[in-house]
């Protein structure tokens, strides 16, 4: 077991709030719409001057008090966004601008898409096994609503902006990451895209407007998803021989309702042993696993002792399971 212990949660909450009946008002849709496409009730977008890094640095600061440690005491940032501020430099160089850190903290950033939290937690938990940082900060914002195709309801309806933070310790021997696994499907790399913004597609390459938008072929996803997932499962369980009853919480990307709803069913979860928050904040890219994860600390479904077994899929394809001891 990889030893890690969460000292500490925090979340942020951006500035509007946007119910589904006002996207159906928004859109030109009958009343009803949104809602039944998206199975959102209510989402949170940014205001035009709330920046992805700012979020991101109350999250990191809401979780820094909830500690109760002063931020100085944070010796490594990570950044784990599905989408970047900018192109360079990274987006932890902007968060830690803005969160009040120690001169010279060192920042970089993790891009997993979708899953991007779960694979820095892995990488902290490896830096503090070899003691070269002793408590970390890895901090997951999202602004979907930057980039939506208004359009395209698949691929616009399900998304709300978030964002939310954990600060990390070297944990006892009970403590840390029971099991890893994380595979890409390449595939499916084209079926969750933004095609412009990089080296590939950009103005001098005759990007359009749609190109620098969301775009996804949901379907297409969730049936490469269906195929891969209970092999998947099989292997991140048996890393280490453990049985799924001895998971006490689900903490998994909140994609979709039908995603989720396929996977509960696919890999036989009991709901109630599931955090389902995307009635009340819809996908929100890679914040949305550590929003599940800020949201069942918060309500003591996650305390010391306990098991926790995050799992979802992101763009590429992939897949990513971790199993935490508290």
């Amino acid at each position: 077991m990889l030893s890690l212990r969460v000292l500490a949660t925090g979340k942020a909450n951006p500035a509007i709030e946007v119910s589904s009946a006002e996207l159906d008002k928004k859109l030109n849709r009958g009343s009803g719409f949104t809602q039944k496409k998206s199975g959102v009730v209510i989402r949170r977008f940014s205001a035009p001057n709330e920046s992805q890094s700012e979020l991101a640095a109350r999250a990191l600061t809401d979780a820094v008090r909830n500690a109760g440690i002063p931020s100085s005491s944070i010796d490594l940032l990570i950044s784990a966004c599905g989408v970047q501020e900018q192109a360079l430099p990274s987006t932890a160089c902007a968060i830690g601008a803005h969160a009040n850190l120690s001169e010279g903290v060192p920042a970089f950033d993790i891009n997993a898409s979708c899953l991007g939290f779960m694979m820095a937690l892995k990488v902290a938990a490896s830096l503090l096994s070899t003691g070269t940082y002793r408590r970390i900060a890895v901090v997951s914002a999202d602004q979907p609503s930057r980039g939506l195709d208004w359009d395209e309801p698949e691929a616009s309806l399900i998304f709300g902006d978030g964002a939310a933070a954990v600060v990390l310790e070297k944990g006892n021997d009970q403590q840390g990451i029971r099991s890893f696994l994380f595979k890409t499907y390449v595939e499916g790399r084209q079926f969750c895209e933004i095609r412009a913004g990089g080296t590939k597609c950009n103005p001098s390459k005759g990007a359009v407007d749609k190109d620098y938008l969301f775009r996804m072929n949901g379907k297409q996803v969730l049936k490469l998803v269906s195929l891969k997932m209970p092999d998947f499962m099989n292997e991140l369980m048996d890393q280490r021989g453990i049985l799924l009853d001895s998971v006490d919480l689900v903490v998994p990307h909140q994609a979709s309702h039908l995603g989720m709803a396929h996977m509960i069913k696919r890999i036989g979860l009991d709901p109630g042993r599931v955090v389902n928050i995307y009635e009340t904040h819809g996908n929100q890219v890679a914040a949305s696993i550590p929003t599940a994860l800020h949201e069942a600390f918060a309500t003591g479904r996650l305390r010391a002792g306990t098991r926790a077994l995050m799992l979802g899929t992101a763009a590429g394809v992939s897949i990513g399971g971790l199993v935490l001891d508290i």
